[in-house]
């Protein structure tokens, strides 16, 4: 799998407890345009309704070679999920502080489009200040060598 586009900022801000693999329902120009990497999950994030997973946030830039039928960059797109997978999502929603957060877009072996998604706990501010210690150490060890 080729990863199209990464939510470097979901990382950061949250404690990535599980990941999920999930299809995602596109119209055609919307695919074009996440081929060419021209979309943002950094402010998205996944809810439930009525049983079915929605993404909600994700910007799909509009497809510069068609101008007549092009879509709507920023709508709810419907996530293909299993039944298992959905009732073990809305379980761990249902506690406080879990969120369903994106973490990147996908390209697999067959071409169709996925999106890997996490379920999350939010990190406080400490957590990020250790995060960022932990990555300028990294980089002053690279250095280093």
């Amino acid at each position: 799998m080729n990863v199209i586009i990464e939510n470097k900022k979901a990382a950061f801000e949250y404690f990535i407890l599980e990941r999920m693999l999930a299809g995602i329902k596109l119209i055609g120009t919307e695919v074009k345009s996440i081929r060419q990497s021209k979309a943002s999950i950094s402010e998205a994030y996944c809810h439930i309704i009525n049983g079915e997973v929605f993404i909600k946030g994700m910007h799909v830039s509009d497809y510069k070679e068609i101008k007549h039928t092009n879509h709507d960059p920023i709508r709810d797109r419907k996530l293909l999920l299993n039944k298992k997978e959905i009732i073990k999502l809305s379980k761990a929603i249902k506690e406080k502080g879990f969120t369903i957060v994106p973490l990147a877009i996908k390209l697999s072996d067959s071409g169709f489009i996925k999106i890997e998604i996490g379920l999350a706990r939010g990190k406080k501010a400490p957590d990020k200040r250790e995060a960022i210690k932990e990555k300028d150490i990294k980089r002053e060890l690279e250095r280093n060598i």
